[in-house]
């Protein structure tokens, strides 16, 4: 059977600032994030399954990365816990605000990295995550292979 790659794509909102930033994202700011999931795998070929001729259905694909990454992130404002903006991010949530503190600066590189150890470790075990493209804006982006991290 061949394997075939499965891409879901999601959108949210969220903010971020750089913390010892040379311009001008060292700024609170937000942006529209738009992440593609590409898992791999083999069609199931069980035709008793009820997911036959799925590598996995799109639905539950969604729900990892919901769970994970989107219910998570959206409407946020994620700062490295290991900087100053821990005062911030204080003040933030004192006034009901949500915020995500985390142990590295929140780039797009970065934020990738950590989105794929989240959805790997929740994937079912057929299953492989090939990739991730997270787009901050229309013309930039961070992508996180598989291959390049073995």
């Amino acid at each position: 059977m061949s394997n075939i790659r499965i891409t879901k794509q999601f959108s949210f909102e969220t903010g971020h600032a750089l913390y010892g930033y040379d311009g001008k994202c060292k700024n609170v700011h937000g942006h529209s994030y738009k992440l593609s999931v590409t898992v791999i795998g083999q069609p199931i070929t069980d035709s008793n399954h009820v997911k036959f001729g799925m590598v996995i259905d799109f639905g539950d694909l969604k729900k990892i990365v919901k769970e994970e990454i989107v219910d998570v992130f959206d409407h946020a404002t994620v700062f490295n816990k290991n900087t100053p903006h821990v005062e911030l991010a204080k003040e933030l949530q004192d006034r009901d605000h949500s915020v995500l503190l985390v142990d590295y600066q929140p780039t797009s590189e970065m934020m990738v990295i950590d989105f794929s150890k989240k959805i790997k470790n929740r994937l079912p075990n057929h299953i492989t995550l090939h990739s991730l493209k997270l787009q901050e804006t229309d013309t930039s982006f961070a992508e996180w292979y598989a291959t390049d991290n073995n």
